[in-house]
């Protein structure tokens, strides 16, 4: 008989599993998520700097689905009873499961900082990216800022000291604000702020990397604050906890990280509403319980390639679990990413110096760039799929080669 499988939340990771699965028929699938539709979060540079509609972003989750022959409910989970292995939506919908994977993702709480809904924006995801290009559009000229809160993180899992989820997207804003002012002709009117809660700007990478970043800043003029902890946000203002403020016409922030409530709800989460799991991606008290991405306790930083990791450390543990002889990957995580510049520009880092390992890569051109539209047009024509893991292993390859800035 088929072991009920629920996944609670779409993204990186909820399709990843589910993709992984759908095959498989010692699995009744089920996707829970109150969205519709998904969305292309890689693309929201596009969305915000470019002004890309949001709607070429997007596809159908329910058909995407239920092709598979898997079930969608468009519902939000209100409550896991993790003892009896059943949880309730918010229609009071009751799904018993065998096995419960949480991929739901981690909130962006702009309310946690005063002021910042009503006076600042953000390029996090397809609600607020939209409306980041439109207060682009109006610009003419004057002080942009762009920056992250400080988020704090549980105690139930060992996990880096760093205080920014990820400043990877400040990096993209920065240098694709930077050339869209340039065509516009408003460089020369603008000043760009950068600030950080951190010691360092980009904690989860290392000095070669770093370093590559800050040259590519200095040439373009782009400041640097850090140890700057956010309290409030005007309408011309950015205010800090050590007394500074810093004026802002335009500010741009990457917002307070927290878990979901219906996690809290149920007394399945450590202190900051997130899911504490070991490295096989098992709930610590519920061996029938996973968790991958940003909602897992143990991501960090908030990045899309670590939630694919554990994506598949995921499938192969539920694999496992029916019968199937499989190799279950270590998760040793490393930060992977793209990172947008312009439209014909990117760079692609590749680092783990901070984590367990000795690379610390960044490769920055126009071949870089097409490798970004390629993977997003993959993703888009795949409805997420993600490209095959050989892909990846060749591209780690390439930049160990070619990159630049290497130790």
């Amino acid at each position: 008989m088929a072991k009920k499988l629920v996944i609670i939340g779409w993204g990186f990771w909820g399709l990843r599993t589910f993709y992984n699965l759908a095959w498989n028929k010692n699995f009744d699938i089920t996707l829970i998520d109150p969205r519709t539709t998904s969305s292309m979060k890689p693309a929201m540079p596009e969305v915000a700097f470019q002004g890309k509609s949001v709607e070429e972003t997007r596809f159908d989750l329910r058909s995407v689905i239920e092709a598979k022959g898997a079930k969608f409910i468009n519902e939000a989970v209100m409550k896991i009873d993790a003892d009896n292995n059943k949880l309730t939506t918010d229609k009071d919908t009751e799904i018993e499961y065998d096995y419960l994977v949480v991929t739901a993702g981690a909130k962006k709480d702009f309310s946690a900082i005063k002021g910042l809904e009503e006076h600042g924006y953000s390029m996090c995801d397809d609600i607020h990216a939209p409306k980041l290009w439109k207060a682009l559009e109006n610009f003419k000229w004057g002080k942009i800022s762009i920056g992250s809160a400080k988020s704090s993180w549980g105690t139930r899992v060992d996990i880096p000291n760093w205080i920014a989820p990820c400043e990877g997207p400040i990096g993209e804003a920065m240098f694709m604000i930077h050339r869209y002012l340039k065509e516009k002709g408003l460089r020369d009117k603008t000043e760009m702020n950068v600030f950080t809660p951190g010691d360092v700007f980009f904690e989860d990478i290392g000095d070669d990397v770093r370093g590559a970043v800050g040259g590519l800043m200095g040439k373009r003029k782009i400041n640097l604050h850090m140890e700057k902890v956010t309290t409030e946000v005007t309408d011309k203002k950015i205010k800090f906890e050590d007394g500074t403020e810093l004026d802002s016409d335009l500010t741009i922030m990457i917002p307070v990280y927290f878990g979901q409530q219906f996690l809290m709800d149920s007394w399945l989460s450590d202190e900051v509403w997130l899911l504490p799991t070991d490295k096989s991606m098992r709930h610590l008290d519920y061996k029938n319980i996973f968790g991958a991405g940003d909602l897992n306790a143990i991501t960090m930083p908030k990045l899309g390639h670590l939630a694919v990791m554990q994506a598949d450390i995921v499938t192969a543990q539920l694999l496992k679990e029916v019968g199937e002889n499989v190799t279950i990957p270590e998760y040793k995580p490393e930060i992977i990413c793209i990172m947008w510049m312009w439209a014909n520009e990117a760079a692609i880092v590749y680092s783990d110096i901070q984590l367990w390992g000795t690379h610390d890569l960044v490769w920055y051109g126009q071949w870089q760039w097409l490798t970004k539209k390629m993977f997003d047009l993959y993703n888009i024509k795949t409805d997420w799929k993600m490209p095959p893991k050989i892909g990846e292993h060749m591209f780690k390859k390439v930049i160990e080669t070619f990159g630049a800035w290497k130790k």
